[in-house]
């Protein structure tokens, strides 16, 4: 038997949802984004991670976001950034990078993600609404990411965790008995600092929980 889902009882963003119009936009470009291969690149840079942020773990004009990276360890890994462990995503992406791959690469080294996307002329769309991007791991193109709406199962992993402020694990899918084919439900959860630059640019920096030491992320979204 799989196990009871809990209610979902998340609160809502402070921020807008977007409209209807994104919404449909977002469902036919994760239709062909699904037709796109798994990518499995090196993303590791063995680098030092001190003196990159402040003595507090605080970045200088930095809003304090939750990120959560999960997806079964075979299947493409999904990063979802709430205002707090408790809210609906305000941002869920899909990348074509395997979730196993990925966790693996962030233990060993810092992992920069940089998102790029075409910028057009008299276009309003808010950077955090473009529906496609075009994605470098450590300078290398590494295949696309797809900004989509939450299923049920991105809720209800954000249910189950919805008292986690920061960790990594395994979440139980099932009565144990049957290991799903594309691995286990893994999630790490950490502190963001989201820096905007402009209209055209915004970063999400992982923050470690001593300031020191462990896996680190960088996300930057930009428009050119």
């Amino acid at each position: 038997m799989s196990p009871i889902r809990p209610a979902i009882s998340l609160n809502q963003p402070n921020s807008k949802k977007g409209s209807s119009k994104h919404n449909k936009i977002f469902r036919r470009v994760r239709a062909v984004f699904r037709s796109f291969p798994i990518i499995a690149p090196a993303c590791k840079i063995p680098v030092s991670l001190h003196g990159n942020r402040l003595n507090d773990g605080h970045v200088h004009g930095g809003t304090r976001m939750t990120g959560t990276l999960f997806g079964h360890r075979k299947s493409r890994v999904n990063l979802a950034i709430q205002e707090s462990p408790g809210s609906l995503p305000i941002l869920l992406l899909e990348l074509t990078i395997p979730t196993g791959k990925l966790l693996q690469d962030m233990g060993v080294g810092l992992v920069r993600i940089a998102l790029e996307c075409e910028k057009k002329r008299n276009d309003k769309t808010k950077i955090e609404d473009e529906p496609i991007w075009t994605m470098f791991c450590n300078g290398r193109k590494s295949g696309y990411a797809v900004k989509r709406e939450p299923t049920d199962e991105d809720l209800n992993v954000m249910q189950i965790l919805h008292v986690v402020s920061m960790g990594a694990g395994v979440i139980p899918t099932g009565d144990g008995a049957d290991q799903p084919a594309d691995g286990e439900l893994t999630y790490m959860r950490a502190f963001f600092e989201r820096v905007t630059g402009s209209k055209d640019s915004e970063t999400y920096y992982m923050l470690n929980p001593d300031g020191n030491n462990g896996p680190e992320l960088s996300l930057f979204f930009v428009r050119i």
